[in-house]
């Protein structure tokens, strides 16, 4: 991006402070700037800015994303999620989770500029209340089993490497009928929601809501590549609301006996809704892929932020962005972020098995909006 700092920068006028210059395009005569102090006092007195001012900053000739690379090492922010059920109780917060808080975004709740993310945990008899809200979110489960969801009337039991869809404004509750705790990784995209001032929430009368489903009848409807010849779809959500990793893992497994690896993803899928072949949910585009031992990608950048989870294996992400270079040493239940446009090169360990990542971006909004864009260097 072009600045005007490379431009001499006229002495502050009496009075005056020295212009910030960091919005400017290279086109405006800086030192011609205190001459027109007036004219701009007199104009943000009826609320108007000059763009030339700001233009660089509002249209930069790259993308500037002030997220920043950033990993999260399980095995260190664990504890602080056991720590948290003897601080409060499901009860009390509604939904016990640790936000991931982007290093560049302090305070914000943001693990990318457009994405949240937090680790939820749920003990033995524990019961997260139900409730609703415009934000759609992901589960996607890191440990611990006989943990379930009810979404919208019907349950699902959840296991680890389970991807799990709440869709916009459906009633839903978490219990945990096991033995032991579990934790999920929370995705969600109340701040794509929120920048249009969109969001509503309401907590359900009762602490659950009622089952009218039976298990596994959403994955009966439209999870064999058949639907219901009479059912309409009213929304562009994924009738489908577990998609388990044991079926994602042999998908992944079959296609890369016989499917030449792409260089840049190594072997990778998106999940889809299946009534109409787009991404799952219609916000947040979701990803798993897989990393023989030794393979390394090739450089890739693009203009969706995306949040990594390892689900196997262990390995190294190279991120390199206007500002310096960064190397992630990763391994399982690991956590990372790759801002928009930051050039990334994933490499499976040569000694630790293939690896598997699951993912997920503001893709899916930027390619209804026909803003998305990709490099493979």
């Amino acid at each position: 991006m072009r600045t005007a700092t490379t431009v001499p920068v006229p002495e502050a006028s009496a009075g005056l402070p020295s212009p910030d210059t960091s919005g400017y395009v290279e086109t405006v005569n800086l030192a011609a700037e205190a001459a027109r102090s007036g004219f701009y006092e007199r104009a943000g007195q009826q609320h108007l800015a000059p763009l030339w001012r700001v233009l660089g900053g509002l249209v930069p000739e790259v993308p500037k994303p002030r997220a920043v690379p950033a990993l999260w090492r399980y095995a260190e922010v664990r504890p602080f999620v056991m720590e948290s059920c003897t601080q409060i109780s499901t009860e009390e917060a509604e939904r016990r989770v640790m936000v991931f808080e982007n290093p560049g975004l302090p305070g914000q709740s943001r693990i990318t500029q457009s994405l949240f993310a937090g680790l939820q945990i749920i003990l033995p008899g524990e019961i997260a209340p139900a409730h609703r809200h415009t934000a759609s979110a992901l589960r996607f489960i890191i440990e611990g089993r006989d943990a379930f969801t009810a979404v919208d009337g019907e349950k699902t039991m959840m296991l680890p490497g389970d991807f799990v869809i709440t869709p916009s404004m459906t009633w839903h509750d978490h219990g945990n009928v096991g033995d032991g705790p579990m934790v999920w990784l929370d995705g969600l995209d109340m701040h794509i929601v929120n920048f249009f001032n969109a969001s509503f929430r309401e907590v359900y009368p009762g602490e659950v809501q009622p089952v009218h489903r039976p298990e596994g009848a959403a994955m009966a409807e439209s999870g064999s590549n058949l639907l219901p010849i009479d059912q309409q779809w009213g929304t562009l959500t994924s009738p489908i609301f577990n998609y388990p990793y044991l079926r994602t893992r042999e998908a992944l497994d079959q296609m890369s006996r016989f499917r030449a690896i792409n260089a840049w993803h190594g072997h990778k899928m998106r999940y889809v809704n299946p009534v109409n072949g787009s991404w799952a949910m219609p916000t947040l585009a979701t990803c798993m892929q897989l990393l023989p031992q030794g393979f390394q990608t090739r450089p890739y950048r693009s203009t969706d932020s995306t949040v990594f989870t390892v689900v196997e294996g262990q390995g190294s992400s190279r991120i390199s962005t206007p500002v310096g270079e960064q190397v992630f040493e990763w391994g399982p239940h690991d956590i990372f972020v790759v801002p928009s446009w930051a050039t990334v090169t994933h490499s499976a360990s040569a000694q630790a098995g293939d690896a598997v990542l699951f993912s997920y971006s503001d893709r899916a909004v930027q390619d209804k909006l026909d803003l998305f864009r990709e490099e493979q260097l």
